[in-house]
């Protein structure tokens, strides 16, 4: 079982900067491949980035390459979004999520444990 709670989601003004943690309880968190996803106001749940459990290349939407970095640390069962150049597209309830097998990353279903979410808004 693992428990995700995302934090540092707010409001801030269209070029500015905000990092995402994806806390993580349970000892197996660093056996988890991670993810993250967004959803806009009347919009469906997109994928944003993922990122293997150890070795492996990170993913993202093209709409965030060059702009979002993903990573992790494991010793701190946390995963980040680190979210540059935001503009106001970007808007949107972040979440994590976590799943075994890197595979097929970018599916929502295929996730086994998800956060609440955190909301990111961006002004123009």
């Amino acid at each position: 079982q693992v428990q995700l709670v995302e934090s540092g989601g707010g409001l801030v003004q269209a070029g500015g900067s905000l990092r995402l943690s994806c806390a993580a309880s349970g000892r197996t968190f660093s056996t988890y491949a991670m993810g993250w996803f967004r959803q806009a106001p009347g919009k469906e749940r997109e994928f944003v980035a993922a990122i293997p459990w150890s070795v492996g290349s990170s993913y993202y939407t093209d709409s965030v390459k060059g702009r979002f970095t993903i990573s992790r640390d494991n010793a701190k069962n946390t995963v980040y979004l680190q979210m540059n150049s935001l503009k106001p597209e970007d808007t949107a309830v972040y979440s994590c999520a976590a799943k075994r097998a890197y595979s097929s990353v970018r599916v929502t279903t295929g996730y086994d444990y998800w956060g609440q979410g955190t909301q990111v808004t961006v002004s123009s």
